[in-house]
């Protein structure tokens, strides 16, 4: 038989052992929680300055837009020159208005707009998959205006008619009511040419040095060629410059009629002067009359 203060040693050994190893494992499972609540610490940490920062770029940007845009005078060229993230900043977009109500709003801007010549187009309503919109079209380019707001289109006429859906889409933004005739007007009604005062100024001014030249000339021929060199060089001045002004006053007005004649074909091409609208607008004309149609009823 084996001694029992032995078997009591062996079982006190595992008794030791048994303590040491619970202590280690303990000791681990506490390190990895306190790893784990200084990591969570760490990441809410990152994420508040992340969010401090984020709060100071976007205060930053909005005194940047403050002193850049005069919101009381705010028009559609200010618009136009808005980055998404300037417009972001400035505008909540809970308070957009969209809908009949945004149609209604664009249209009469955009008649506006057309009436004092900021833009080129004619305004209509046409019929789209079972809902109306707005459309914008000149010789070359068209817009649609949609009643959520999106804009599909190409060329100078889109660039036009999104800072106008913008800013009509905004409830403080108060809409001009355009005049009655608002249209562009017909080719024939454009005048061949504009004001001649300052043409008829410019040749009286040329006439004079004309004259004035002409005159020097003939006096530097009876006082004395060779004496009077000063006589010939102020004449020959004089004619030259009346010369140039003649010039300038036919080039301006062959300027001028070719622009006028340009303008009458661009009114043509957009259909003023007929009920044919442009080959390139992707609706038929039974969009624009189920539109009407509409409309008629409505008022009913």
């Amino acid at each position: 038989m084996g001694d029992p203060r032995e078997r009591s040693g062996g079982a006190d050994s595992a008794d030791d052992a048994g303590r040491g190893a619970s202590e280690e494992w303990g000791d681990d499972g506490s390190d990895d929680s306190d790893s784990s609540g200084e990591a969570n610490t760490g990441m809410a940490r990152a994420e508040a300055e992340e969010a401090v920062t984020v709060e100071d770029e976007e205060a930053t940007l909005r005194r940047q837009i403050e002193e850049k845009y005069d919101f009381e005078n705010f028009g559609p060229r200010d618009m136009a020159e808005m980055t998404p993230e300037e417009w972001e900043v400035a505008f909540d977009p809970d308070t957009w208005i969209t809908g009949e109500e945004l149609l209604v709003r664009v249209e009469d801007e955009l008649k506006s707009r057309v009436a004092t010549r900021d833009v080129f187009a004619v305004v209509e309503r046409a019929h789209v998959d079972g809902a109306d919109v707005v459309v914008a079209y000149s010789d070359t380019d068209y817009a649609l205006v949609y009643p959520d707001g999106s804009v599909e289109g190409r060329g100078t006429v889109v660039r036009d008619v999104k800072p106008t859906v913008a800013l009509c889409s905004m409830d403080d933004y108060e809409v001009e009511t355009p005049p009655e005739n608002w249209q562009l007007p017909a080719p024939e009604e454009i005048p061949d040419s504009g004001s001649e005062l300052g043409n008829w100024m410019i040749q009286l001014l040329a006439g004079t040095q004309l004259l004035v030249g002409i005159g020097a000339l003939v006096a530097w021929v009876l006082v004395g060629m060779r004496e009077n060199i000063v006589l010939l060089a102020a004449g020959l001045g004089f004619v030259f410059i009346g010369l140039v002004l003649f010039t300038m006053v036919a080039n301006a007005r062959l300027s001028q009629r070719f622009r006028v004649e340009e303008y009458r074909s661009r009114l043509r091409s957009v259909g003023t002067a007929s009920e044919e609208r442009p080959a390139f607008l992707p609706l038929e004309d039974d969009a624009f009359e189920r539109a009407r149609t509409s409309e008629s009823d409505d008022g009913l």
